[in-house]
């Protein structure tokens, strides 16, 4: 894997000073996604989701989006029915509707 970028090490020297904050938490998953950090970025994401899975909807969208852009389509398509879920519990008709345009993508 390539060097971490300058954003990197300073989303996780952050991350180290306030390991509660969630914006960071997703923010490092996401950055660790965005330079090829696949693995990383779907722990990150995955941990996100555990702790606190009723709060966490753009980390489904994520982690789903991250499945299917690698055709893994199992994977996906179970993150991404469970995100749906999630997102119309938490009134986030937006988050549901583009969780399902993913989704619809995979067939």
């Amino acid at each position: 894997m390539a060097e971490k970028s300058r954003r990197r090490l300073l989303l996780e020297r952050s991350l180290a000073e306030d390991p509660g904050d969630l914006f960071l938490q997703y923010g490092l998953a996401m950055q660790c996604l965005s330079e090829g950090d696949t693995a990383e970025g779907r722990e990150r994401l995955i941990a996100l989701i555990v702790a606190h899975p009723d709060s966490q909807v753009a980390a489904y969208q994520q982690l789903g989006q991250s499945y299917a852009d690698e055709a893994m389509v199992e994977e996906a398509r179970a993150v991404l029915t469970e995100g749906i879920k999630r997102a119309f519990a938490a009134g986030d008709a937006h988050a549901a509707g583009e969780m399902r345009g993913i989704l619809e993508g995979l067939d």
